[in-house]
């Protein structure tokens, strides 16, 4: 005699043939793998939420926002990158040195200024070290090729979790990825995501307006199908994507746009497009305008609402910004702007409190 039990209701039971069935030894049982059902799982908690964040990856990774309380930062000090620029590079066409072979370029007639780039960027530390900013340093070798490591914002961007790692445009700056995500792997701060096929991502030209909306400048450095990826990894966060794009010579957003609170931001009005400031004014946010010929003013970074670390040759618009309650910590940063990048290009923050 063969003998079967349901195996949906009290598991599956096979017999010798001519042995009898015992259904109460089976009548309380269920299918093997039903112990697995049995333990804890998933209680819907997002991967985001503080206390996840701090039980299983140490502390609350990334940023919500832009102008929230900066706990730590990412850098690179510079380790005489900026040598390779010539001064028999110069072309008057473009106003600057260009490498004839497309690797670097330099915002001057003369060659860098080693030692002043060094003390610049010492200073930036210095100055963020005061605030209590934890500072995080890329630490590796690249190829001898790329001059700008130093800006450490165009890499990755982080979002409410931790980071996205970027696709670098310039051949002259890849290699940068794989090196700064070993280093958050290393800090152990999560990779969300990695920008990759034909997607091209750099930190410098994302921006997160409001905790549930970010926008993206694209550019002949960040293209629609980086938009695309970036849209993909940050909608699980609840998190819509703007796509702005930028004029032709214009590479990244933070040219154009700075948040300074959550309800303030300093913008170059003549690099956006008019539709996206009439957004921004939807948002409740007020936009001030950057006096002309500072537009580096807005490459500056964020301490605490309404606090600023920018370069010290503004001092008009940081006076204008003044009027609107925002301090302005001014520290030497001009000679390091040279090379294409300001004091928000040369920091990443790792861990901003919510505004």
């Amino acid at each position: 005699m063969r003998c079967y039990t349901n195996p949906l209701l009290s598991g599956l039971v096979h017999t010798h043939v001519g042995q009898p069935c015992n259904l109460a030894l089976v009548s309380g049982t269920y299918p093997p793998g039903y112990h697995l059902t049995l333990l804890r799982g998933d209680d819907g908690t997002p991967f985001s939420d503080p206390g996840e964040q701090e039980r299983l990856w140490g502390r609350r990774w990334g940023a919500v926002d832009e102008v929230g309380r900066l706990r730590s930062v990412l850098v690179r000090s510079p380790r005489g990158e900026f040598g390779l620029v010539r001064e028999d590079a110069w072309r008057d066409d473009a106003g600057a040195l260009v490498d004839p072979d497309g690797l670097w370029y330099w915002e001057d007639t003369r060659a860098p200024d080693l030692e002043l780039v060094a003390e610049q960027h010492r200073g930036l530390l210095d100055a963020l070290r005061a605030e209590g900013v934890e500072v995080v340093e890329v630490e590796g070798d690249l190829p001898r090729h790329i001059t700008t490591p130093i800006y450490t914002r165009d890499p990755l961007v982080t979002v409410p979790g931790g980071a996205i790692i970027g696709r670098l445009e310039p051949y002259k700056r890849r290699g940068e990825e794989p090196l700064v995500a070993r280093a958050l792997a290393e800090l152990g701060m999560p990779i969300l995501a990695t920008i990759h096929g034909t997607g091209l991502v750099e930190g410098g030209s994302f921006v997160k307006l409001t905790p549930t909306l970010a926008a993206f400048g694209t550019s002949f450095r960040c293209n629609d199908e980086g938009a695309e990826q970036l849209r993909a990894a940050i909608r699980p966060l609840g998190i819509e994507l703007i796509v702005v794009p930028l004029s032709p010579y214009s590479i990244h957003i933070d040219a154009h746009l700075g948040m300074l609170a959550p309800d303030l931001a300093i913008i170059d009005p003549l690099g956006l497009p008019w539709w996206f400031v009439d957004r921004l004014h939807e948002l409740g946010i007020e936009t001030v305008p950057c006096i002309p010929d500072e537009e580096w003013a807005i490459n500056s970074l964020v301490l605490s609402p309404r606090r600023v670390l920018m370069c010290d040759a503004y001092p008009r618009t940081a006076q204008r910004l003044a009027t609107h309650g925002v301090e302005v910590l001014p520290i030497p940063y001009a000679e390091i702007q040279k090379g294409g990048g300001g004091v928000h290009c040369s920091t990443m923050e790792l861990v901003r409190d919510p505004a």
